[in-house]
């Protein structure tokens, strides 16, 4: 792949990584780990009813899921970010053939070409 191809696609994945980091930020903290985060449980006010305690450990659940799925994709782009560097980038990880520029155009941090997806 060309430097000019890989250098825009790398600016891609650190503008990715920034709003990803900033999603997660605004409802969990980052733990001493890198790209692992901690949902925070909302907190319950004094005299609140039943059904907004309810509410509230719902969104919790909710935060959870979205958690994991900020985290995972994070990863996926810290490793793309790894295989740029590494000079590994763009090889579909199943079958080891070459991920149209397409593919990675829409999605940068493809970890397989669309037939093994």
């Amino acid at each position: 792949m060309d430097k000019k191809f890989l250098s825009k696609q790398k600016e891609k994945m650190f503008l990715n990584k920034e709003g990803l980091e900033k999603k997660l930020a605004s409802f969990a903290k980052e733990t001493d780990q890198k790209n692992n985060w901690t949902a925070e449980m909302p907190s319950f006010d004094p005299g609140t009813s039943l059904e907004e305690e309810v509410d509230e450990v719902e969104e919790f659940g909710m935060r959870l899921a979205l958690e994991q799925t900020l985290e995972n994709e994070l990863k996926k782009v810290d490793i793309a970010i790894e295989k740029i560097k590494k000079g590994k980038y763009g090889i579909c990880e199943k079958c080891g053939k070459p991920i149209p520029k397409g593919r990675l155009e829409a999605y940068p941090q493809a970890e397989t070409c669309a037939k093994c997806q």
